[in-house]
């Protein structure tokens, strides 16, 4: 027999509707006239930068929640007030358990996990594990193992990177994989949001902010120790913008830093979505210079910044 509306103030109804405001910060729904629809789940890829990795502890109890928060996103009211005249049902079995709004959500939250069989932590961090020895490999984002960004920030854990022209999501993400905090700035939404999916995806949204800007009007907030430039980076900016980005980039790199940028060999008809050479090893005087040839007509120029002499 259902329990009565007002019996020991314990229907699931009456509780989501006294919650007001919190149902929509714990059921990511907007309700339209009374009817609720379905909303997408965002976890903010743009907050602020990490400074330190989080505990995988920390990283299941993300995941629990957000597929719990997926699954409330993916069923109707009335299927949320049955799992909470359900959770209603069991708590006040418990006689010692005092009924409050945040105690009818918890239950609500261990049915679901309950019904969606979500792995125990031990196991969720077996396969974790896994797939970030997999991540941090540079061949399962279609990188070359050999290539001068693996060489280059090989010790780069930990540090702050900059991946300009973001256009493929594989940069970014190997280096957060490997501890970076990386910042990838794209001009185009959908690579913006590319890189933004690709990170939730693989559990990497907490070292991974995008910004959809292009170079010339934007400006990094904290000290950089590595920028990834590829050549759409600085497509559309003048002589005059360029030289600009670059002094901008350049004092924000710390000593030691590394400054990586993907060019299209000279004489090609792709060379005007690329920085000619020349212009950059004249921009990058005082810092120590390599080029080496890459995939096709691309070529990588490397400058490391030298350290400041006490």
């Amino acid at each position: 027999m259902a329990l009565s509306r007002h019996h020991l103030n314990c229907n699931a109804e009456g509780h989501l509707e006294v919650l007001g405001s919190q149902i929509r910060l714990r059921f990511p729904l907007a309700f339209l006239n009374g009817t609720p629809t379905l909303s997408t789940f965002h976890p903010h890829p743009r907050g602020t930068v990490i400074h330190s990795p989080r505990s995988l502890k920390y990283e299941y109890e993300l995941y629990v929640e957000r597929e719990i928060e997926d699954y409330k996103d993916s069923v109707s009211r009335g299927s949320l007030l049955k799992i909470g005249d359900e959770a209603v049902e069991v708590l006040c079995k418990q006689d010692q358990i005092a009924l409050t709004e945040m105690v009818v959500w918890q239950e609500v939250d261990r049915l679901i996990t309950k019904r969606l069989r979500l792995p125990t932590y031990a196991t969720w961090k077996r396969r974790r594990l896994k797939m970030l020895e997999q991540y941090q490999k540079p061949e399962h984002w279609g990188i070359d193992p050999n290539a001068m960004l693996v060489r280059a920030l090989a010790g780069s854990s930990d540090r702050h990177v900059l991946v300009a022209g973001a256009e493929r999501e594989g940069p970014a993400l190997y280096l957060a994989a490997r501890g970076c905090a990386v910042t990838a700035v794209e001009p185009a939404e959908d690579a913006v949001e590319r890189v933004v999916r690709a990170a939730e995806a693989a559990g990497l949204t907490e070292r991974v902010r995008s910004y959809c800007a292009d170079l010339g009007g934007w400006a990094p907030d904290v000290e950089l120790h590595a920028v990834v430039c590829s050549p759409t980076a600085f497509a559309g900016l003048t002589t005059q913008d360029r030289a600009r980005v670059l002094e901008v980039l350049q004092s924000a790199t710390a000593d030691g830093g590394v400054h990586l940028v993907e060019t299209i060999a000279a004489g090609t008809e792709s060379m005007h979505d690329g920085f000619p050479l020349e212009e950059l090893r004249s921009r990058y005087r005082g810092w120590t210079i390599s080029v080496e040839k890459t995939v096709g007509l691309r070529e990588t120029f490397m400058a490391r910044k030298d350290f400041a002499v006490a």
